[in-house]
């Protein structure tokens, strides 16, 4: 099966961060590699799979550049960034765009295939491979033994509650029917 990926474009931008990433580096690469890994098992062109290794390496980003729990906003706005920093053209920018305002969407993303295949990859290893979207339980046992959690979830746990604390009336402000 050893048909896992690793990305230059994901590499790049995540070690320019890596400083605002501090001690969660390792398990935030982890995350976006698993995920990354997910999608682009059912993409085909070469401009899906840049599209996609660019969205997952923004999708969370802004948790830690913001510090914030509200993290759609800033991470687009990073990605957008990148986007005119590279000569990344208008159209794969929106797709960047709306595949990570969309990623956290609690119902399917019409109209647009790539954003609900990322959806589906992220909220496959956000669950832990619980909801699989009919992904190989094989391929995600081995993207987890190569990309371990290393306290990504358990991170993700205590954000949460520290955001619960904050703003009760809207603990989890990425999500969206």
């Amino acid at each position: 099966m050893n048909c896992i990926l690793q990305n230059e474009i994901i590499d790049n931008v995540l070690d320019s961060f890596r400083a605002d990433l501090g001690k969660d580096f390792e398990q935030y690469r982890n995350h976006v590699y698993r995920v990354y890994n997910l999608a682009i098992i059912r993409l085909t062109s070469e401009d899906d799979i840049r599209t996609m290794s660019i969205a997952a390496a923004y999708h969370d980003l802004g948790i830690w550049t913001g510090h914030t729990f509200d993290y759609l906003k800033p991470s687009i706005s990073l990605a957008g960034k990148y986007c005119l920093l590279n000569g990344i053209d208008q159209v794969t920018q929106l797709n960047i765009e709306t595949i990570i305002n969309e990623h956290h969407k609690l119902s399917r993303i019409a109209n647009n295939d790539p954003a609900e295949i990322f959806r589906q990859a992220d909220l496959a290893d956000l669950t832990l491979g619980w909801r699989r979207h009919g992904m190989d339980r094989d391929r995600i046992r081995e993207l987890k033994r190569t990309f371990p959690n290393r306290g990504f979830h358990l991170n993700l746990g205590k954000l949460f509650l520290k955001n619960l604390f904050v703003n009760p009336l809207r603990p989890l402000p990425m999500y969206k029917w």
